[in-house]
């Protein structure tokens, strides 16, 4: 009997031994636990707070930049090309060429500089300062549809070598090809909203005889795409040269005449940034359009084929 007790107290010591032995570990494996999931907890946070306080520190970095290179253009930049660039050009045309002269000069600039990818942003300034907004932007206008359409001409005697090109970048490629998308008012209607929008015209000139467009919605749209640009040079040629007479010309503004150029200056640069906005967006809705219409011709010729019956075996046939 004893020796059954002793067996009897050795299994429960043991026993007990053994759950406590078990409490221990899952004791130590749950705080193990909890603790590996607040370390992965606290990780992506770390991470996040990281990246925000990085983009925080870049946006300052950037804004700094900004604000120093404004303050270098505006107390160096601008007076230097004011007294070195437009004051001599401005003594230039009103001593080297009569008026006619200089109107055919800006007319050939405009219309060749696109020719050879050449901005013509300068010769539509010039056009501002000299003849205002008359004479200037019909220089602009006429110049400007010129110069739209001699690189349509030339693209077409390209035309295989500017597609090959636009394969190199499918993305740009796919964009201009929305404009030969559609009826003659759609493609009127993209064509101004490329002319307004920050898309290189030079570049899209050439680019846009591989898509479908037709001449005529081509040449319409770019005449009326082109219209709030010409203004908006004209606008900005004008006050360079006021600026130009203000500081080295030693002609003094009235108060009315202050106000006014502030207001239309935030006018003009308000202007500018509402067209710009306008045509991303507009550019990127037909963008997302193109692309729904294309997958719903997609499905829709899946569901066509999944109508179709299957195929019935052909019966061989056993000729004696």
């Amino acid at each position: 009997m004893s020796s059954s007790s002793e067996m009897l107290e050795n299994h429960w010591e043991n026993s007990g031994q053994h759950t406590r032995e078990d409490s221990e570990h899952a004791r130590l494996v749950i705080s193990n636990e909890a603790r590996m999931n607040e370390v992965d907890i606290d990780q992506p946070l770390d991470n996040a707070t990281h990246k925000s306080f990085s983009w925080w520190m870049k946006f300052l970095f950037g804004c700094f930049l900004v604000i120093i290179l404004c303050i270098i253009i505006v107390k160096w930049g601008v007076p230097f090309t004011l007294e070195k660039v437009l004051l001599p050009i401005m003594r230039w045309e009103a001593t080297a060429f009569g008026r006619p002269v200089l109107a055919l000069i800006l007319v050939a600039s405009l219309a060749l500089f696109p020719v050879f990818l050449v901005p013509s942003g300068p010769s539509m300034w010039l056009a501002g300062m000299i003849f205002g907004y008359g004479l200037g932007f019909v220089i602009i206008m006429v110049g400007t549809t010129i110069g739209m359409v001699l690189p349509y001409l030339i693209g077409l005697l390209f035309h295989d070598r500017i597609h090959t090109w636009l394969k190199k970048w499918p993305k740009n490629a796919a964009i201009i090809r929305l404009v030969g998308e559609g009826s003659w008012f759609h493609q009127f209607r993209v064509v101004a909203i490329f002319r307004i929008s920050p898309f290189p015209y030079t570049i899209f000139n050439y680019a846009v005889v591989a898509t479908n467009v037709k001449f005529g919605p081509y040449f319409c749209g770019s005449i009326a795409g082109m219209i709030p640009e010409a203004f908006i040079y004209i606008y900005s040629g004008r006050l360079i040269r006021t600026l130009a007479d203000v500081q080295y010309g030693h002609h003094s503004m009235t108060t009315v005449e202050i106000v006014y150029n502030i207001i239309s200056f935030v006018i003009a640069v308000v202007m500018t940034v509402l067209f710009t906005v306008y045509a991303k967006r507009a550019l990127a809705d037909l963008e997302k359009a193109e692309n729904n219409g294309n997958k719903n011709h997609h499905s829709s010729v899946i569901a066509e084929m999944e109508k179709l019956p299957e195929e019935r075996p052909k019966r061989r046939e056993y000729h004696v």
